[in-house]
């Protein structure tokens, strides 16, 4: 059985073997989330763990595939949502509304790329989750920031300033957002319009930028 399982993983293209991988990593981590193993991936996957960790390494390298992967997927669809033909205001209650459906929609995808399992700091081979989550809120951080430089006129330093805001925005999003997916105190279209009012200072005030797209 190992034998045949090899031989098919040789035969298959690496990265068309590696986004299968991942694809059965999610299965897992849909099913179990903080908790998802490298052994119940590799199960999930029909190959043995050895074969798991010649494509990622360890369970480091596969939790920063995954990382790529719905990070890529989340900056894109909060892109499209900036893009929406849209006040500003329902753009950035839009932009809000696709953060938080996306964690909301997949609870476990996001526990497990934000957070440590329960029962431990530390999951298998001393992998914290923990030390790895905050290179993905730096990744938004500084896409959102690239946004608002391309589209808002803040002025003099307004490079800095627009790091400043994308940071802070997705610090808020990602705070708030962990609080209401654990409490769950209030509806979504309520956090939403709520953070929205909180951004609703400055950046209602700026001008656009003369010739670029608009927020």
């Amino acid at each position: 059985m190992d034998i045949t399982h090899r031989t098919t993983d040789q035969q298959k293209p690496v990265e068309q073997r590696r986004r299968e991988l991942l694809e059965a990593a999610d299965r897992v981590v849909l099913r179990d989330g903080p908790k998802a193993s490298m052994n119940a991936i590799a199960a999930e996957a029909g190959i043995t763990k050895p074969i798991l960790y010649r494509h990622f390494g360890d369970k480091g390298g596969l939790y920063r595939a995954l990382a790529t992967r719905h990070t890529d997927a989340l900056l894109s669809a909060l892109r499209a949502a900036l893009d929406a033909p849209a006040d500003r205001r329902r753009r950035v209650e839009s932009t809000l509304d696709t953060y938080l459906a996306s964690i909301e929609a997949m609870p476990q995808v996001y526990r497990f790329l934000m957070h440590p399992a329960e029962e431990s700091h530390q999951s298998e081979q001393g992998f914290d989750v923990g030390r790895h989550s905050a290179p993905l809120l730096r990744r938004m951080g500084e896409e959102l920031g690239q946004v608002i430089a391309e589209r808002v006129d803040l002025g003099p330093a307004a490079e800095v300033q627009a790091r400043i805001w994308g940071h802070g925005i997705v610090g808020m999003m990602h705070a708030a957002g962990d609080w209401w997916l654990g409490e769950r105190p209030c509806s979504r279209a309520e956090l939403v319009s709520s953070l929205a009012d909180l951004l609703w200072g400055r950046l209602a005030a700026a001008d656009d930028l003369a010739g670029g797209p608009g927020f």
